[in-house]
């Protein structure tokens, strides 16, 4: 049995210890002993800009990624982007950026360098009051993987992005006919309603970790404002 290595750790802002682990070839991104992410189980955060790209239906869109992770939503979303797309990615932890360029570098393959990609050592919530006081231009799309569902298990904080101000926020940030995602380890009908009565119309979808139908079966919410 392969041994885990840890790697590094990292100290979320007012929130717990994530570790980076390698268990042989692959990757993990642990909270505590929880697992966060890892490189075996990568397929429903490429389908968070794979089916979100498709609902844009642009090819210059101008997204906005809440969390790098370990890069799979943001990479999926450049290979489907046209040269004048842009891909804002508010990462808080910049340690997670270290370890995409030194241990996962080949992992990374280049997209921290891509043109269209901004990175913002920032909270992502603080990017959405920016498109919502005019200080940057709005979305076309607000991807959100910043905790495992809708609550503040990575940072309690994160709370307030789900909560029916931060969702009113969102749904403010983005352009008309723009749409807010929201990556999910598990499906929570409160949290849909919740996104209804913030004025949205719900598409919610489930994808497997892994792209051979095996492993946990994830939730995607693709939230489109209502036309009022």
């Amino acid at each position: 049995m392969l041994p885990r290595e840890t790697l590094a750790t990292a100290q979320i802002p007012d929130g717990d210890e994530l570790s980076l682990v390698s268990h042989g070839r692959d990757f993990i991104i642990m909270l505590g002993r929880n697992e966060l992410m890892g490189t075996r189980m990568q397929f429903s955060e490429e389908q968070l800009a794979v089916q979100t790209m498709e609902r844009v239906g642009n090819d210059a869109p101008r997204i906005l990624i809440g969390g790098y992770g370990m890069g799979f939503t943001l990479r999926a979303a450049l290979a489907r982007m046209g040269s004048n797309g842009q891909a804002v990615v508010a990462e808080l932890v910049p340690e997670i950026v270290e370890w995409a360029q030194g241990p996962m570098a080949e992992l990374t393959g280049g997209c921290l360098e891509d043109p269209r990609m901004d990175l913002k050592i920032c909270d992502v919530a603080a990017l959405i009051d920016d498109a919502n006081d005019g200080t940057c231009d709005k979305f076309d799309a607000i991807l959100l993987d910043v905790d495992n569902g809708p609550d503040g298990i990575v940072r309690e904080e994160n709370n307030r992005l789900y909560s029916p101000t931060g969702l009113g926020k969102s749904r403010d940030a983005l352009k008309p006919g723009g749409i807010l995602a929201i990556w999910s380890a598990a499906s929570d009908h409160r949290f849909t309603r919740k996104l209804r009565d913030a004025g949205f119309d719900v598409e919610e979808r489930f994808f497997r970790a892994r792209p051979n139908n095996k492993g946990p079966r994830h939730t995607i919410w693709f939230a489109r404002p209502r036309q009022r």
